[in-house]
């Protein structure tokens, strides 16, 4: 297992911690296991009783930031893709409580993945709850409390893995910002549409779709 090479910091307060971790919200750290001495065991073990999805971030249980319509965003985004991935039979696309152990001590939960059958060992589903994979495309869904520097972090993670596209997807602006390497990306909106690139040949997502799951409402049939 490769180790991520990430600037070493001497943690002397909660304030320093969090400036590592992105400046996430004290509410989205755990305390136990103390930060810097969690494990990907402690990780699986915080999700069983609590439901709590974490990510494990420099020894420290991390909370995911997921609401209710993010969870429907990525679960529309999950269908798209399946919808392109299966019939092809091109790999596996998860959602967003699926963990990936990136690097020895990095473990990351995208909101969305897909993981090309090339990158899956033994080109069969994974049975570990935190396999060793790397996805070719990872998909995040901006909550409320993500910040700047903690979404930098991840995105830079997430290529330094070998990641090869990301999306960051915005709910209030309705916007996706890709990413094919850490700054260089591209703003789709309104009557644009996502491509797969290089990743998905082929895959065509209009932005409108992507959003449509906001839009639904019950109306009274005529």
């Amino acid at each position: 297992m490769t180790t991520i090479s990430l600037p070493e910091k001497h943690l002397r307060t909660v304030s320093d911690l969090l400036n590592q971790l992105g400046d996430v919200p004290t509410w989205r750290v755990l305390l136990h296991p103390a930060p810097g001495t969690a494990t990907v065991e402690d990780l699986i073990d915080v999700r069983d009783p609590d439901r709590r999805t974490c990510e494990l971030v420099d020894g420290t249980l991390v909370e995911k930031a997921m609401g209710y319509r993010e969870s429907l965003l990525a679960g529309a985004v999950v269908a798209l893709l399946r919808a392109f991935v299966i019939p092809r039979n091109l790999g596996l696309v998860s959602g967003e409580a699926g963990m990936m152990r990136l690097f020895a001590g990095l473990v990351r939960s995208p909101d969305v993945a897909y993981v090309s059958w090339d990158r899956v060992p033994g080109r069969r589903v994974p049975d570990k709850p935190v396999p060793d994979l790397v996805p070719n495309l990872a998909v995040e869904v901006l909550s409320e409390s993500n910040t700047p520097r903690e979404m930098d972090r991840k995105r830079r993670e997430y290529f330094q893995s070998g990641v090869e596209l990301v999306w960051i997807i915005d709910p209030d602006s309705r916007t996706v910002d890709v990413y094919t390497s850490p700054d260089a990306f591209v703003t789709k909106s309104g009557s644009d549409v996502l491509d797969g690139g290089f990743v998905l040949p082929g895959l065509v997502i209009p932005i409108v779709d992507v959003f449509a799951e906001l839009d639904r409402e019950d109306k009274p049939q005529s």
